[in-house]
This record gives C-alpha cells, sequence and structure tokens, in this order.
C-alpha cells in the first residue's frame, strides 16, 4: 500500500488580535490558532465525505474514517492513499483512496450524507443499529487489563504531547497508550472524530500497534461516535477527560467494552467492563 504527502501543511496559524486586560492598555497581537479547512475523502475517485478537520495525516484520517465506516478492516485492503492531482496543480484538500477490491464498496450507504461537521462524526447515520450490526460484540478477554494507577497518569501524558493545543487552545487530541502506560500515538485536530480516526488510520497503516492491547485516550467528553469508532477499530478499552454520554455508555456495555470517563487529577468514573481495571 503506498501514502503519498505531496505539499507541507500547518496545524496552526498566526492572526491579529485586539487584546483588553483589566487595568491595563489594549495592545494588537498576534496569535496562534488552530488551524480548520475542509478535506474532501474519495474512494475510487468519488466524493464519500467531507469533514472539516486540521490538515496534517491526512492519510491516516482517510483510513481511520473508512475503519469507521466499516469499508476496511486491514491495511492489506488498501492499494494506494493520495492526494489528487487536477490538471497538473496538486488539490491540498482533497484525497484518494484507491482499494484492492472496489467492487466490495457500497457508495450508495457510504455516500448517503456526504458532510460532517467537526464536532460530530455521527451525522449521516441512518440508524443507530445499522451501526452497530456492522460490527461484533467484543469478548470478556478480549483487551488490555490495565492497573488503575497505570489509568490514573494518562490523562497527564495525553495533555504534555499535545503540542499544537499548549499553542493554540483550540484542539482535541486523542492517543493510543499500551497496557503499561506507554503513549503509542496521539493525533490533535479541530473535531475529535477526526482526531480519533487519525489514530486509528495510524494504527492500520503503521502495522506496528496492536488493537487487542491498546488503550484510546480522548481529551473532551465521549459521545456514541467515539465508542462506535473503537469498537469498528477493534478497541476495547475507551477513556475521556471528561463525560461520557448516555448513548456512549450503553453502547459500551452492549458491546462488552470498557469506558472510563473524567479520567482527571488521579480519580475516573468506569462506567462499564470495570473487570478490566485492576485495583
Amino acid at each position: 500500500m503506498k501514502t503519498k504527502r505531496i505539499f507541507p501543511v500547518a496545524a496552526h496559524a498566526a492572526r491579529t488580535v485586539h487584546r483588553r486586560r483589566a487595568g491595563a492598555t489594549t495592545t494588537d497581537e498576534r496569535d496562534d490558532l488552530a488551524v480548520e479547512e475542509p478535506l474532501e475523502i474519495r474512494v475510487e475517485g468519488r466524493p464519500v465525505a467531507v469533514t472539516m478537520r486540521t490538515p496534517g495525516h491526512d492519510e491516516e484520517l482517510a483510513a481511520g474514517f473508512l475503519i469507521s465506516e466499516g469499508v476496511i478492516s486491514r491495511c492489506d485492503e488498501v492499494r494506494k492513499i493520495s492526494s489528487v492531482v487536477n490538471k497538473g496543480r496538486t488539490e491540498p484538500n482533497i484525497i484518494d483512496v484507491k482499494l484492492v477490491r472496489p467492487e466490495s464498496v457500497d457508495f450508495a450507504r457510504l455516500t448517503r450524507h456526504v458532510f460532517t461537521t467537526s464536532s460530530c462524526g455521527l451525522c449521516g447515520k441512518a440508524t443507530i443499529a445499522a451501526v452497530q450490526a456492522r460490527c461484533a460484540a467484543i469478548a470478556p478477554d478480549y483487551g488490555p487489563r490495565v492497573e488503575a494507577t497505570v489509568l490514573a497518569q494518562l490523562s497527564g501524558t495525553l495533555a504534555t504531547a499535545q503540542t499544537v493545543f499548549q499553542r493554540t487552545g483550540g484542539l482535541h487530541a486523542a492517543g493510543l497508550f499500551a497496557a503499561d502506560g506507554r503513549l503509542l500515538v496521539v493525533r490533535e485536530d479541530v473535531g475529535r472524530h477526526n482526531a480519533v480516526d487519525k489514530v486509528f488510520g495510524h494504527l492500520l497503516l503503521s502495522g506496528k500497534i496492536y488493537p487487542a492491547g491498546a488503550i484510546l485516550l480522548v481529551s473532551g467528553r465521549v459521545a456514541f461516535e467515539i465508542v462506535q469508532k473503537a469498537l469498528a477499530a477493534r478497541i476495547a478499552v475507551v477513556a475521556a477527560i471528561s463525560a461520557p454520554t448516555t448513548l456512549a455508555v450503553d453502547f459500551a456495555r452492549a458491546n462488552g467494552m470498557t469506558l472510563v470517563g473524567f479520567l482527571r487529577e488521579g480519580r475516573m468514573n468506569i462506567y462499564a467492563g470495570a473487570d478490566r481495571v485492576i485495583g
């Protein structure tokens, strides 16, 4: 499988801001902001989705999106991921995925709704039942067992790795960790579901991370679409710095997953699959 990155990308950019401070003079200053641009994802040259994202790791984002949509599950199903070239000009916000077996894609289902916002990765799903039908539940003996003391330290590790957030304050992050607390990969994006797709795309394209041993941590809240994506990628343990939704909890319980919320300041709430957390 080939990937080809042709153009440079920037995750943050400066803009002028008029700053007012209490008891001080106002000043015009330069401020770093998170970059947000649309990415059109194509499969075999056909547009299937447009998502607002932070440029960078677009190949991983496309692969992760297709994992979440049930189009691919292994790296060897992908023949090539590349930027689109139109009349000799590289299109920086269009990426095309070529598959080994393109005839297996249900384009009618995949293209039913082609626009997702940066805050919601679930837009366009016909029903929750259709999502659940694509993915088998996770067996009780699958997935890592993790010490509670190790789990409690992951939020600090993720925060330290959020380099663009530290400059802008405007990005979500997702990270994959090993059961011993090692950070395996982190990705940042203006959309929380995009950050998750990027780490899952890295998991698939790199072939160096085994989902059965990985823990997903997201920097904000965890809603249904995040847990659904984790199930599609066969990640059994999902944690979040903030709260889960009721549907995320119900979905995790129904599918044999572990779901942890409010993972910060040495504390956590375990909403599902507490048997995978030791101590």
